[in-house]
Formats: structure tokens, sequence, C-alpha cells
């Protein structure tokens, strides 16, 4: 799942929680009479805060890649070693104003108001990464697919991205079009006269004038409406997007040519014979975080899998005896309940390697950037930041997915180093969870 930031003056503040529940996640609506003077610590404006670099080897670059127009395509943004390269283009985080508005949607906010407030805080925070850089050639990379939480979408979880790739993986951040994200684009022909619609940034054009976008934003549960019966169909979809994500860049890998929806200078050939596409690993948080486990169960080229903060509720639980790939749940400290533990210690087995360490201090909004985007007061009020310093809660989980994925990937890496990490041997780490499961549950 996922819940957004804060909002500012001279208005009252409201504020959204995740409620848990035995059925899953209600967004439940607190009003809270603020002032507007103690709000106006934007990070996007004033530039305090920052989404982190990565600490790698490897110089980042990032590009768009649509394959398919039509909502049956497959839409991610792929990180990928990058040549360094002088004053390089770094990408707007939130590429365009529609998805502010999928943003508000999704947290059921004026529209107009709520684009105004997210532009103002975020509009300009960048991603560090370079826009469209050349690719850099070195033996093959392995491949990680991410898949984002409820209400997100593909920038979203750039800091974890930025790492992996800067440590020598492609990763493809999938954009989910279940209706789970707050907002995505897909392409129709344009059959009518008169002037066409294209989002608002110039990265997402489509090559052909004959195109005009359609929006998909969020769609809520309906009143009445049964979670499981909607998630556990969306889940499905997402692993089958995963699945077409990892299929595109095979045949990138193969060297056959894959068209571009999306105006690119990106030259895609680059990348041929530049993956070790028997070293993949799926990844996601949250709703991605199951997202992981259907995809362990639909794929076995997938040959491990990282669960960070994972919601379990859309899983149908008899797809767990088949999944036979070694997985990791890394969890925060104040998101857990004993349901959700229980059905993922369902997949607790003797002969696979099956791993569940918690960071100390955290909360469910310290794995997406946002956490890295807001001031402490007003990070904590609105839940997106723990107790734990936010750089180093990510750092920790990234060094402990590092070290799990050169065990299971068998890569030559020097992440051995931080293999307590999987066991919870850290201060600031709990080993398995620090939810208490009554013995009767199990």
């Amino acid at each position: 799942m996922f819940g957004v930031g804060r909002l500012v003056p001279p208005t009252l503040l409201k504020i959204r929680e995740w409620s848990r529940s035995s059925s899953g996640l209600k967004y439940i609506p607190k009003w809270n009479w603020l002032a507007v003077c103690a709000m106006g610590n934007s990070s996007g404006h004033n530039n305090t805060s920052r989404i982190p670099s990565g600490k790698g080897p490897h110089q980042v670059g990032c590009t768009d890649l649509m394959v398919g127009h039509k909502v049956q395509g497959s839409f991610f943004r792929l990180y990928y070693p990058c040549q360094a390269s002088d004053n390089p283009q770094l990408p707007d985080w939130v590429p365009c104003r529609e998805y502010f508005i999928g943003l508000a949607d999704f947290m059921k906010m004026n529209r107009t108001l709520s684009e105004k407030i997210f532009c103002y805080l975020f509009g300009s925070c960048k991603i560090p990464a370079a826009w469209n850089a050349s690719f850099k050639p070195d033996g093959k990379y392995p491949v990680i697919i991410f898949s984002h939480g409820l209400g997100a979408f593909r920038t979203i979880y750039s800091a974890i991205c930025v790492e992996l790739a800067s440590q020598g993986f492609i990763v493809a951040a999938v954009e989910h079009r279940d209706e789970s994200a707050s907002a995505t684009f897909y392409f129709k022909e344009h059959t009518e006269s008169g002037t066409k619609k294209h989002v608002s940034c110039d990265i997402s054009k489509p090559m052909s004038e004959k195109l005009e976008e359609e929006w998909m934003y969020y769609r809520a549960l309906i009143p009445g409406e049964n979670e499981f019966t909607l998630r556990n169909k969306q889940v499905k979809q997402r692993a089958d997007e995963c699945n077409r994500a990892l299929n595109i860049l095979f045949d990138i890998n193969s060297g056959k040519s894959v068209e571009n929806v999306l105006q690119s200078v990106f030259d895609l050939s680059t990348m041929e014979n530049s993956m070790d596409l028997c070293r993949i690993a799926i990844m996601g948080h949250s709703f991605g975080g199951a997202t992981v486990i259907e995809c362990l169960c639909k794929e076995v080229k997938f040959k491990c899998g990282v669960a960070l903060d994972a919601w379990m509720l859309p899983l149908d639980e008899e797809i767990f005896p088949s999944i036979k790939q070694p997985i990791f749940f890394i969890n925060s400290e104040k998101f857990q309940w004993i349901g959700n533990i229980i059905r993922m210690k369902k997949l607790d087995s003797a002969v696979i390697p099956r791993k569940m360490i918690t960071i100390k201090g955290t909360v469910h909004q310290s794995f997406p950037d946002f956490t890295f985007l807001t001031g402490n007061w007003l990070g904590r009020l609105m839940n997106l930041k723990g107790e734990a310093d936010p750089y180093i809660a990510l750092d920790l989980s990234n060094k402990a997915s590092l070290a799990f994925l050169q065990q299971h990937l068998a890569l030559d890496r020097n992440f051995k180093q931080w293999d307590p990490l999987i066991d919870g041997k850290d201060d600031k780490l709990i080993p398995g969870t620090n939810i208490t499961i009554p013995q009767a549950s199990m």
C-alpha cells in the first residue's frame, strides 16, 4: 500500500492514514485543524531534502519504455548502469500533472487544490539518474523487475531502483494498469479531426501523431464489494504485467527490434547481450510484495523474490505450496499485524530459504520516496516517516536485499559483507517479526 504526504497553507490539514483490519487496509480520513505557517517546509520548494543517489560503483541512467500503445501493452521505467557524463539531465520525480491528479483522487481530495499543493511541494524534485544516458556495457547485468504499491506509480520507488542499478543491476519498475496505480496512461488511435490531447510533459509523447493518451486513475473499492475478489484479480494482472516486462527485456537482450511507443533518444540496441537472464529477481512493496509472491508462482525464471512490507490479502493461499524459490520478507515495525504475518509464515519451508526481518522505527511508507521528501515533523504526522532515520533505514533494507540477491542469484559481488543483515543481526533490526503470534493461530 501507499499513502502520501503533506498539505500546505492556508487551510486545514486533512490527514489520511491506513487503518488495519482483518480484511486488509482501510483509508480513514482524520481532520486536524492546524495553522498554515507550520506547513511551509516544502522539500521540493526549498530543496532541503532529496532522494538519495546510488552508492554503488556505477552511475545510473533511466528511460521510459512503452511497448504496445494499448492498455494490454507494457509500460515501465528502466534503470541501468550508464556512461559518465557532465551535467546530466535529471528527470522530474513526478512525470506530469496527471499523476498529481491521480494522487488527489487516491487520497479523496479536491483535484484542483491538491494539484497545486503537490506541485508546490514536489514539482521540482528530481530523480538522481541521468535521463536517457548512454548505456554502459560491462559484461552481463542481472535483472530485477519491481512492482509498486497501491496508489503509487513507476517513479515512486526511485531511491531503491537507483541504488540497485548503481550496484550493477538492470531494473524495470513496472507501472501497473490494473487500476491500482494512482494514475497511468496508454494510447488510443486518434480518429476525429481537431486538436489531440497529449500528456503534459515531453518525456511521454508518442512517436505517432495518430495516437492520443488515455488516462486510467485509481479505482476505489465499491461499498459492499468483496475486497479479496478485486485484489486477487488485480494481483494476477500485475504478475502478468511483470512477466510481460521481463519478456520485453528478453527481446532486447536477444537483439530483436523493440519499438518504443514513446519518443526517446535512448538506443535500446546498445543493451543487446548485456543481461544475465539466468539471474532474475522480482521485488516489490506492499501490494507489490503480494505481486512478488504471485510472480514466483507464475514464472520460474524469477530465481528469488524480495517482498517489502508485503500486503498478503490479495493472494490465494492455494498457490503457496507451488512456490519453490527463496523469498525475503523485509518488514517495517509499525505496519504489520497478526493475520498478515501468519500468511507470510505459511510460506515457511524446511528446505527452501524463506527469511524475514523487521527494521526498527520504520513505518509502511519508509520504503517509497516520500519518506525523503517531507520534513521530520510533518513526515511523522502524516505517517511518512518513522522514528528511524529514513536514509539509514532504507540503506539497511537495500544492503540486506543485495546480500540476499547475491546468495540466491549466485553473484560474484562484495555483498556477502552484509549477510548478517539477512538474519536480522544488527541493533536496528529485529530477526523475524516484532508481532507476537498466538501459538493457536499457527
